[in-house]
């Protein structure tokens, strides 16, 4: 691989176990068909910029490799890890700083927009809870910690890092699919795609 300055991460999970919190409204198949989708828009937010998925599924490795993005593989090591050796060995092969960008972002748009040079930029969800985006320098001490109150955590750690830190509330980019009422969001109504059974769209309703 050619040396690149900026790129972007996208961590994803076998699709088949995505979107559990969304089996009382979606069958299995219809769960992993939206996992797929919300993460194809994720790689086309990336716009010009290179795209590394870190995964431990040959199913989502396929996939990456379809879509145009390389494949940093991280086998049975948990989010945090993943995300974390994938930014070292980002910068082992040139990249100077990373978007990290979860794959379940509907409205995922300009990426490369959240990067500032030597900031760390975070990007929360709607819920001030989560982290969607994080933009960092390879070369900063940065302490990824996913999961429940993954902001307020990030933030500390960003601080800790002793850089200027960007909190950017963008409200496309704070918006995540993770449950029912998430899939009810205007903005998110507004890109469904058609077969989803949950889309007012579409006339057959949703079978679990």
């Amino acid at each position: 691989m050619p040396s690149v300055d900026r790129v972007v991460l996208v961590p994803v999970k076998r699709f088949a176990d995505a979107k559990a919190r969304l089996a009382a409204v979606l069958a299995p198949a219809d769960r992993e068909r939206l996992a797929r989708w919300t993460a194809e828009r994720v790689v086309a937010a990336a716009g010009e910029l290179p795209v590394f998925v870190a995964c431990d599924d040959e199913g989502v490795a396929e996939w990456a490799t379809t879509h145009g993005a390389s494949v940093l593989w991280h086998p049975g090591v948990g989010l945090n890890a993943a995300v974390a050796n994938s930014v070292a060995e980002l910068r082992v092969r040139g990249a100077g700083h990373v978007v990290v960008a979860h794959g379940d972002l509907p409205r995922a748009r300009s990426l490369a927009g959240t990067i500032i040079p030597r900031t760390i930029t975070l990007v929360p969800d709607a819920r001030d809870d989560g982290t969607n985006v994080i933009a960092v320098p390879t070369d900063v001490p940065f302490e990824f910690a996913y999961g429940a109150g993954s902001f307020h955590r990030h933030l500390a750690a960003a601080v800790a890092a002793g850089m200027p830190v960007a909190v950017r509330r963008d409200p496309l980019l704070a918006i995540d699919i993770d449950t029912p009422s998430d899939l009810a969001h205007p903005l998110v109504q507004e890109v469904l795609p058609s077969w989803l059974p949950t889309n007012p769209a579409n006339p057959n309703p949703a079978r679990v």
